[in-house]
């Protein structure tokens, strides 16, 4: 695996193919302070081309996955004199960069949430390729009764739930269970407590281990241009991530284990 970068507000744990990082804040509920941002996108940006690592699981510290962005930060740097306009909103911008990451990074990402998301872990909440919540999780947009718009999360939000679900969520700051979130599509699988979210999470990285690591990289590219281009461009672009994967190692071992009935290589790692 890549050499990763040295992390103070997370946690990294290596094994194999996977990599699972702690939100290490459980003092603050694991509230999204700018160092831990700067520090998981550096991660991410070291493990992005690296087909060894096949999923990347995040979570957080204390049986508590996110209570959005620091505010007790930010009122503290208010408090050192008022800050300029371009500075809030290039402070802002850069947790955009960061979910933008997270979201279309190549490996599977595993987002885990037990105890409550909140506001911007509510947005990260949202990217995950496979979401698992237990069913007493707390879900709340709170960002508008503090006086401030989900600025940078609401894309990702909106396309997670749809556009009318994403209004009322973001303007009312209703709050709702981990249920209700499976329900409305922020999570795919629900676990009834802490010890079947390890369970559910066994099961989901037992299924990706069955898929071959570049062939999940470039079907993400896929999805995301799907999205991006009109449709013929878009279809261009898959046909030729079809055809390089086709002619990759990877391919030809997948190809050949389908035809001597057994497990391609990678199956077995």
């Amino acid at each position: 695996m890549t050499t990763l970068p040295d992390t103070k507000a997370l946690i990294l744990e290596p094994r194999g193919s996977v990599l699972t990082i702690w939100l290490n804040r459980p003092e603050a509920r694991n509230a999204l302070s700018a160092e831990m941002v700067d520090e998981l996108g550096a991660v991410l940006d070291a493990t992005r081309d690296d087909r060894r690592l096949r999923t990347i699981i995040l979570r957080g510290k204390g049986g508590f996955f996110c209570a959005g962005g620091d505010i007790k930060g930010f009122k503290s740097d208010l408090q050192g004199g008022a800050p300029d306009r371009d500075d809030v909103a290039r402070g802002n911008r850069s947790f955009g960069d960061l979910m933008i990451k997270l979201n279309e990074q190549p490996q599977a990402v595993i987002i885990l949430v037990e105890g409550a998301a909140i506001g911007g872990g509510l947005g990260l909440a949202c990217v995950g390729d496979v979401t698992i919540v237990t069913r007493d999780a707390r879900f709340r947009l709170s960002e508008t009764s503090l006086g401030i718009p989900p600025a940078q999360i609401a894309p990702f939000v909106t396309e997670r739930v749809g556009l009318t679900q994403a209004r009322r969520l973001m303007l009312t700051g209703a709050r709702f269970t981990g249920e209700e979130a499976v329900h409305y599509g922020i999570g795919h699988i629900l676990a009834e407590d802490a010890a079947d979210l390890e369970a559910k999470l066994a099961q989901v990285l037992e299924q990706i281990a069955l898929c071959a690591p570049g062939a999940n990289a470039v079907t993400k590219g896929i999805v995301f241009e799907t999205t991006r281009r009109p449709r013929p461009q878009a279809l261009d672009f898959a046909s030729r991530g079809f055809a390089d994967c086709m002619l990759s190692e990877e391919g030809r071992e997948g190809v050949a284990a389908f035809v001597e009935k057994r497990k391609p290589s990678w199956a077995n790692d």
